[in-house]
C-alpha cells in the first residue's frame, strides 16, 4: 500500500480537494454496494448473498455506508439463519489478514486496525460477540507490534472493545484481564504526558461487576465513569456510561438518581440515533429495568415490548439481542400478570429466548441461566393453578430441572457466595416449597438469606424477598407461626422503607399476615391488616394511573452536562454529609 503523503508535509490545495472528492465516491460506492446487497435479499438470492458478503474487502466497502446500517443487519442476519457463517468468515479472514501484514510498516497496520475496529464494532452491534472478540485480539496484536503512543492510543481503544464483547458473551474473567490490559496502556501514556479519556473503559468495567453483582464496586466505578464526561465525547459513550450509572444505582436503591440517569439516556439515544436503533432499544432497557424495580410494573412491560418490537425489525431471526428482550419481556410478563394467573404471554417470550439462545450459543452458556430460571418461574405457577395431578407434577419436574441447571451455571460462573447463586437457592426453595417437600424449601431460602444479608446487607430489597418466602413457607406449610410473623414483618419494613406504602409486594405479606391471625385466632389483627390491605389497594389504584413511560422521556429538562454535574454534585454532598 502507499501512503498519500508523508506526515508533517503540507498537502496542495488540488490534491486535498481531489482527496475530498476521492471519500465522496467511496461513500456513494459503500451504500450502492449496501443497497445492492439488500435487494440481494429482498429476492431471495442468499447463495450469491453470501458469497459476495463473505468477502472481505467487499463487506469492508459495505460497512463505511452508515446510514442504511438497520438494513445490513436485515441482510446479515438472514445469511446467519440460513446457516451462511458470514462472521465467523469474516473473522478469520481479517486474523489472517493481520498475521500477513505483521512485518508491514506502521501504516499498513494503522489502516488494518480501522478496518478491525469497523468490523469488529458492527459484528459487536449484531451480536456475534466470539467473532468480534476474534477480530479484536487481532488488531491488539497488531498495536503490541508497534511500543509508541499511537498504538498504545489504539491498543486502549481496543481493550474497551474487547472488554464490551467479553462482557456480552460472559466472559468475565478475560474481561477483568482485558481491563488490566487496559491500564497498563493507561499508565504508559501518562508516563508521556498523554490522556486517554477513561468513560468507556470504567463504563465496561462497571457492566463487569454489576453482571457480576458487585454492587458496591460497580457504583463506585459508574461514579469514575461519569467524572470522565467530557464535551467532545462520542454520544454513544455518554449514553452507555448513563446506561451503566442507572443500573449501578437502582441496585443501589439510588432511584431518584438512577431515574435521572436512564431517561436522559433514553432520549439522547432517541435524538441521537432515531427511534428504530439498536442503541436506543438497549436504553429502553435499562429503562425498563428502573421502572421494573420502582415497582411501576405495567409500564416496564410496555416499555420491555417496545424494545423487543426494536430490536426484532432491526435484526430479525435468531439473534442474542432478540433472545435478550424476550427474556426481560417474559420476566416482566410474569410479575405484571402474578395476582391473576395468566402466564401464556410470558411463557411464549421465555420460551423464545431459550429457543434463540440454544440456538447460537453452546448448551452451558451463562446466558441460559437467567433464561432457564424465568421458564421455571412461569411452570411453577402454571402447575400450582392446573387442576390435573399428572400435569402439575410434570411441569413441577420440568421447573425443578430448570433451576438445577441455572443454579449450575451460576456457581460455575460465579461461585457459591454471589448474589446470582442465592436468588436460584430461593427459586429452588419456593419450587420445593410447591412441590411439597418442605424441609428442602427451609434449607434453600436460609442459604438464600444468609449469602444475600453478608454481600448485601440486612435491609435490602433481595433480602426482603428470600424472608417474604421463608415467612410464606412457615406460615402456609410447617405452622411456624411466631416465625412467620417476625418474617412477614421483617419484610414489610424493608418494603416499605425503599419503595414506600404502595409497594407491590406488601399485598403477599399482608394476605400472609391475614391466613396467619386467622389460624391463631387473632381477630383484632385480622381487622387491622384487613383495613391496611384496603388502604394498599386505593394506594395502587392511583399508583402510576396516568404517567406514560415513553411520552415521560420524550424530551430532557437539563443539558447532558447539567445531568452529570448534579449526579457528581450529588454524590459529593453525600460524601461530607457521611
Amino acid at each position: 500500500m502507499v501512503e498519500s503523503g508523508r506526515a508533517g508535509e503540507r498537502e496542495p490545495q488540488g490534491m486535498r480537494q481531489s482527496g475530498q472528492r476521492d471519500e465522496s465516491r467511496e461513500a456513494e460506492r459503500a451504500e450502492l454496494w449496501e443497497l445492492w446487497g439488500f435487494q440481494l435479499y429482498q429476492q431471495g438470492r442468499l447463495c450469491q448473498l453470501g458469497s459476495e458478503f463473505c468477502e472481505l474487502e467487499v463487506f469492508a466497502k459495505v460497512l463505511r455506508a452508515l446510514d442504511k446500517r438497520h438494513l445490513l443487519h436485515h441482510c446479515f442476519q438472514a445469511l446467519m439463519d440460513h446457516g451462511v457463517k458470514v462472521a465467523s468468515v469474516l473473522a478469520y479472514s481479517f486474523s489472517r489478514r493481520c498475521s500477513y501484514i505483521a512485518e508491514s510498516d506502521a501504516a499498513v497496520k494503522e489502516k488494518a486496525i480501522q478496518i478491525g475496529f469497523v468490523l469488529g464494532g458492527f459484528l459487536s452491534d449484531a451480536g456475534w460477540y466470539s467473532d468480534a472478540e476474534k477480530v479484536f485480539l487481532s488488531c491488539l496484536q497488531l498495536c503490541t507490534l508497534h511500543d509508541e503512543i499511537l498504538h498504545w492510543f489504539r491498543a486502549v481503544e481496543c481493550c474497551v472493545r474487547l472488554l464490551h464483547v467479553r462482557n456480552g458473551n460472559c466472559k468475565y474473567h478475560l474481561g477483568e484481564e482485558t481491563f488490566k490490559l487496559a491500564q497498563s496502556y493507561m499508565d504508559k501514556l501518562a508516563k508521556h504526558g498523554q490522556q486517554a479519556n477513561k468513560a468507556a473503559l470504567y463504563g465496561e468495567l462497571c457492566a463487569l461487576l454489576f453482571a457480576k453483582s458487585h454492587y458496591d464496586e460497580a457504583y463506585k466505578w459508574c461514579i469514575e465513569a461519569m467524572k470522565e464526561i467530557t464535551v467532545g465525547l462520542p454520544v454513544k459513550v455518554v449514553v452507555d456510561v448513563l446506561r451503566q450509572a442507572s443500573k449501578a444505582c437502582v441496585v443501589k436503591r439510588e432511584f431518584k438518581k438512577a431515574e435521572q440517569l436512564i431517561k436522559h439516556a433514553v432520549y439522547l439515544a432517541r435524538e441521537h440515533f432515531g427511534a428504530k436503533h439498536p442503541k436506543y432499544s438497549d436504553t429502553l432497557l435499562d429503562y425498563g429495568f428502573y421502572l421494573l424495580n420502582v415497582d411501576n410494573i405495567c409500564q416496564s412491560v410496555a416499555i420491555y415490548q417496545t424494545a423487543l418490537d426494536i430490536r426484532q425489525s432491526v435484526f430479525g431471526g435468531k439473534n442474542i439481542h432478540v433472545a435478550t428482550a424476550h427474556e426481560d419481556l417474559a420476566y416482566s410478563s410474569y410479575v405484571h400478570q402474578y395476582s391473576s394467573g395468566k402466564f401464556d404471554n410470558a411463557l411464549f417470550h421465555a420460551e423464545r429466548a431459550i429457543g434463540i439462545i440454544t440456538h447460537i450459543l453452546p448448551e452451558d452458556h451463562l446466558l441460559l441461566a437467567s433464561s432457564k430460571r424465568v421458564k421455571a418461574l412461569i411452570l411453577e405457577e402454571i402447575a400450582i393453578d392446573c387442576h390435573n395431578k399428572e400435569t402439575e407434577q410434570r411441569l413441577l419436574q420440568e421447573a425443578h430441572d430448570l433451576h438445577l441447571s441455572s443454579l449450575q451455571l451460576a456457581k460455575k460462573a460465579f461461585g457459591e457466595f454471589n448474589v446470582q447463586t442465592a436468588k436460584h437457592y430461593g427459586n429452588l426453595g419456593r419450587l420445593y416449597q410447591s412441590m411439597r417437600k418442605f424441609k428442602e424449601a427451609e434449607e434453600m431460602h436460609i442459604k438464600a438469606i444468609q449469602i444475600k444479608e453478608q454481600l448485601l446487607g440486612q435491609e435490602d430489597y433481595e433480602v426482603a424477598l428470600s424472608v417474604g418466602h421463608l415467612a410464606s413457607l412457615y406460615n402456609y406449610d410447617m405452622n411456624q407461626y411466631e416465625n412467620a410473623e417476625k418474617l412477614y414483618l421483617r419484610s414489610i419494613a424493608i418494603g416499605k422503607k425503599l419503595f414506600g406504602e404502595g409497594y407491590s409486594g406488601l399485598e403477599y405479606d399482608y394476605r400472609g399476615l391475614i391466613k396467619l391471625y386467622n389460624s391463631i385466632g387473632n381477630y383484632e389483627k385480622v381487622f387491622e391488616y384487613h383495613n391496611i390491605l384496603a388502604n394498599w389497594n386505593r394506594l395502587r389504584d392511583r399508583q402510576f394511573s396516568v404517567t406514560d413511560a415513553l411520552e415521560d422521556v420524550s424530551t430532557s429538562p437539563q443539558s447532558t452536562e447539567e445531568v452529570v454535574q448534579s449526579f457528581l454534585m450529588s454524590q459529593n454532598l453525600e460524601g461530607q454529609s457521611s
